[in-house]
């Protein structure tokens, strides 16, 4: 395994996807592995879980926006004192949401803007088993139509971003490589960092098949 250098500025990593794609483990899985590194390194915990654990019920549309303002207020109070931030979701999830839920797309102007200020956007596939939790998680057919709607909202907005696939510690080295491999990249490298992935199928979801990309680019890579 890699060593990352000292940051030379702060870095905010988003985590998103759907539910029940391992988002919160990858990213306290994440901040313990920057840490086991020397890097100053905390995570950002999911403001909507939060919220609703508090107020015992899903938000209202009319209070998206102050949960999506609250995720974004927590990521920035985090980089003012640690060097990496690992975001377990931005405000782009709650956008989503709220569109998927609500049919309110009004979030989006400002949920992509703020997106733009992450270094690195993961999103985490499908590939992972579906399992109730009783209050927050809607079933597997939810789960399939965020993935789905998150994927077009990325590519269609130019936003850069990276597939987190495997089981166990197979993700969590997945997107250590991802990590080192995109902030760590030469000058010459850049540019293609940054180009928006462009899929083979835009609108397959299917575990089955990511698994064959992802296997695909391992290969490529390695």
């Amino acid at each position: 395994m890699s060593l990352l250098p000292p940051a030379s500025a702060p870095r905010a990593i988003a985590i998103l996807g759907a539910e029940c794609t391992g988002k919160s483990s990858l990213a306290s899985q994440l901040t313990q592995a920057l840490l086991a590194r020397g890097q100053s390194s905390t995570t950002v915990d999911e403001q909507l879980r939060i919220w609703c654990e508090r107020n015992g019920r899903i938000p209202r549309a009319d209070e998206q926006r102050g949960i999506a303002c609250a995720q974004q207020q927590a990521m920035e109070t985090a980089l003012a004192s640690h060097a990496w931030v690992v975001c377990d979701t931005t405000p782009l999830v709650t956008a989503v949401y709220s569109e998927l839920v609500y049919d309110d797309t009004s979030l989006y102007p400002e949920a992509l803007a703020w997106q733009k200020q992450y270094a690195l956007t993961l999103l985490t596939g499908c590939d992972l088993p579906w399992v109730a939790d009783g209050f927050l998680r809607d079933g597997e057919g939810a789960r399939q139509r965020f993935d789905q709607r998150m994927r077009d909202v990325l590519v269609q907005s130019g936003t850069a971003f990276s597939l987190v696939l495997g089981q166990g510690s197979a993700r969590l080295e997945a997107a250590l490589r991802i990590i080192d491999r995109q902030l760590l990249r030469s000058p010459s490298d850049a540019t293609a960092a940054h180009t928006p992935w462009k899929w083979m199928c835009e609108r397959c979801s299917d575990a089955q098949c990511e698994h064959r990309l992802f296997r695909g680019l391992t290969n490529e890579t390695a």
